[in-house]
Parts: structure tokens; sequence; C-alpha cells
């Protein structure tokens, strides 16, 4: 009777590793398909990315600054 105890106990962590495991892919695959990538989406990140390239641009032109000062 203990041998069952102890079967079921080692047995325990695989079995709700791979329960666990097949919830999270079973959760991505729903995720997955409500992301779209339209044009809309496309155009704010092309407007996103000029504006990240404008700021380094101004960036570039100052002088460095130290945290301390």
């Amino acid at each position: 009777m203990t041998s069952v105890f102890y079967t079921l106990a080692v047995l325990a962590c695989p079995v709700s590793m791979a329960l666990m495991m097949f919830m999270m892919m079973r959760g991505q695959k729903n995720g997955s398909t409500n992301q779209s990538d339209g044009p809309a989406d496309r155009a704010e990140i092309d407007a996103l990315r000029a504006e990240v390239e404008a700021l380094r641009a101004g960036r570039a032109g100052e002088r460095p600054q130290h945290p301390l000062r």
C-alpha cells in the first residue's frame, strides 16, 4: 500500500508539469489569433520609429551629461 503512495508522489510532479505546459500552449494559441498586423498597426509602428530616430538625432548633438552632476 505504501508503494502506491510513493508511486503517486513520484508521478505527481511530471504529470502536473505536463498539464501546466498543455494549458500554457493552449493559451498561446488563443491569444495569437487576436493580434492583427494590419495597415493601421504598421503605420503606427513606422511613426514611432521615426520619432525614435528624431529623438536620437537630437540627442546626438547634445553634450553627454553625467548623472551625478
